[in-house]
């Protein structure tokens, strides 16, 4: 026998601790039974009620096994830290909720054959928890709250204009509608096809990124779609003929909705509780900036001698600026990508099914979404139609939408300084309640905004500022409703934040495709007026849906089987 028989059977006799032939077979089977009968766990996914290996298993498990301290907890105090806990809890939880709950073995209660000749079973396996990665402390630098200031800038300075860019080419073509419908030889509802399908791209993207992002990280499918977005264009610029240029919109729709979705994700995973609703500000703008900027663009474009065409090349340059950008200094942020970790791409269809919070936030912020698109055709009815401006001017009253979601940007800025105050007062715990006071005036000022828009743009006689002051409520109420939903959908889901923005993403988009397909008729139909009427009286009624989670949006939380919330009340 050589030094490593000797040493393999010393550490056998050492886990064994009784010496095989100190015992009878009787006793010995007895033995290798009890130690083999299987022990059941209990999986949470629950982030604040902690997912270590003490609390997620049975009793009878606890009672057997103890969580040896580890070199790392006796010399760095890591378990103590606050913030290392919060976010070790946060990887845990997510392990438990994907890898960790699906990955078993199929537990048998039948007594194992003994080995022979009286030797003893192996001690069982330790526990896998035991063994799932975690940051090295909180000042781990791989984890993405730990990067530099100045790096963190410039990744969401890059990130904003990869969303900007994709919400501008949402719009950019429907300045050319009708200059494409006549081209093609069809209608203006076949024309406005091209804005939809792009929108309904932005409504099944989602269903495929967010999964990906979790799966493979943030990275991989922003460069992916950055590239996919770009050759899309370039195919609609050069198509030559109807279906080709409205089937690269869709897809450059399905890729362009990749940034839509992941980019949140990606400064929620950069930001921190103090800071993550100020960044969220700022990505939210590109959304809905980018919609309106492009159609006085377009519009001066599509004039031009350039023509239609170059309202897609300009959106192709943007889009490859954006994915070399990405492609050079875009690092992954996602933490369970960086531990090796993976998640479940039925995921957002599930919580936009069973959760209430995001299937009824989804629906209120699917209209205002579909009522931006709706817009698009509105307004050129309003003071092209109405007010006899040209294509390029009459783009221009656009910037009252925008200004007034400048203002909604500056007016949740102002308020972020209490809004700290109070996660300081809470221990450095989020209340999602505490982002819907904005909702609720955004709700109101949204409502009160169409309204005044439809009774004073509907005849030539009410001075055309008139009605273009009216989108300094619309948009102030539209980006008011849309932020601090999406920081309220951030914070209640955390770690399945991705999936939830997806699912809001999914049922929105399909809104914005299908909206502007019957704007035109309804408008006309109805009457500029009678139409904003029956708009503004829908914004009304889902004004209260913020209201209700308020005041109950706590219990329903500890209902969920996705938000990682332990039992409190939301502290009003």
């Amino acid at each position: 026998m050589d030094s490593a028989d000797k040493y393999i059977e010393k550490s056998e006799e050492d886990a064994t601790r009784i010496p095989s032939t100190s015992r009878s077979p009787a006793a010995f089977k007895k033995e290798t039974i009890e130690q083999h009968v299987p022990l059941e766990r209990t999986v949470t996914s629950s982030t604040a009620s902690s997912s270590s290996s003490d609390s997620s298993v049975a009793p009878e498990r606890q009672v057997t096994m103890s969580r040896a301290v580890t070199q790392r907890d006796d010399q760095t105090g890591l378990e103590r830290h606050e913030t290392a806990l919060s976010r070790i809890q946060t990887q845990k939880s997510q392990h438990s909720g994907t890898v960790g709950a699906s990955v078993r073995s199929r537990q048998s209660r039948k007594p194992l054959p003994a080995f022979g000749a009286g030797k003893p079973f192996p001690p069982p396996l330790p526990e896998r928890e035991e063994y799932v990665v975690e940051f090295d402390g909180v000042d781990d630098p791989l984890h993405a709250q730990n990067w530099p200031l100045k790096k963190k800038l410039y990744t969401a300075a890059m990130l904003g204009f990869t969303t900007l860019t994709a919400a501008f080419g949402s719009s950019i073509f429907s300045a050319a509608t009708r200059v494409v419908a006549h081209q093609f030889g069809v209608g203006i509802t076949v024309g406005v096809l091209g804005t939809s399908l792009y929108v309904l791209g932005f409504a099944t993207g989602p269903i495929l990124w967010a999964p990906l992002s979790e799966l493979k990280g943030r990275r991989l499918p922003l460069v992916i779609a950055s590239f996919g977005f770009s050759v899309f264009n370039v195919g609609v610029a050069t198509g030559k003929d109807l279906q080709t240029v409205l089937i690269c919109r869709f897809f450059a729709g399905f890729f362009g909705a990749c940034p839509l979705t992941c980019v949140a994700a990606v400064f929620s995973d950069m930001f921190d509780n103090r800071t993550r609703g100020m960044a969220i500000t700022i990505f939210s703008m590109t959304v809905f900036t980018g919609p309106l900027l492009a159609p006085f663009i377009g519009g001066f474009i599509t004039m031009s001698y350039l023509g239609w065409r170059w309202t897609e090349y300009i959106v192709s340059i943007m889009g490859f600026t954006a994915f070399g950008l990405n492609l050079i200094f875009l690092e992954e942020s996602y933490p369970p990508e960086i531990l090796l970790m993976e998640k479940n791409f039925s995921r957002p269809i599930r919580m936009l099914i069973t959760e209430p919070i995001v299937l009824l936030l989804s629906i209120y912020m699917a209209f205002i979404y579909g009522l931006l698109y709706l817009f698009l055709t509105a307004y050129p009815l309003v003071f092209q139609g109405v007010h006899h401006m040209n294509l390029g001017v009459g783009g221009l009253p656009f910037f009252g939408m925008i200004t007034g979601q400048l203002l909604a940007g500056v007016f949740i800025f102002i308020r972020q300084p209490a809004y700290q105050k109070k996660l300081a007062a809470n221990g450095g715990m989020p209340i999602p309640e505490w982002r819907l006071p904005e909702v609720i005036v955004g709700g109101v000022a949204f409502s009160v905004g169409i309204f005044w828009f439809g009774w004073t743009g509907y005849k030539e006689s009410i001075h055309w500022a008139v009605p273009a002051v009216s989108g300094l409520l619309i948009g102030f109420g539209l980006l008011c409703i849309f932020l601090q939903a999406l920081n309220y959908l951030v914070d209640a889901y955390l770690m399945f934040a991705a999936s939830a923005i997806a699912a809001n993403t999914f049922l929105r988009s399909l809104c914005g495709a299908a909206f502007p397909l019957f704007a035109q008729q309804m408008f006309e139909g109805m009457g500029i007026q009678w139409a904003s009427t029956l708009l503004g009286i829908i914004a009304a009624l889902l004004v209260p849906v913020p209201v209700w989670f308020y005041y109950k949006g706590a219990k329903i939380r500890e209902k969920s089987a996705f938000a990682p919330t332990k039992p409190f009340g939301a502290q009003q």
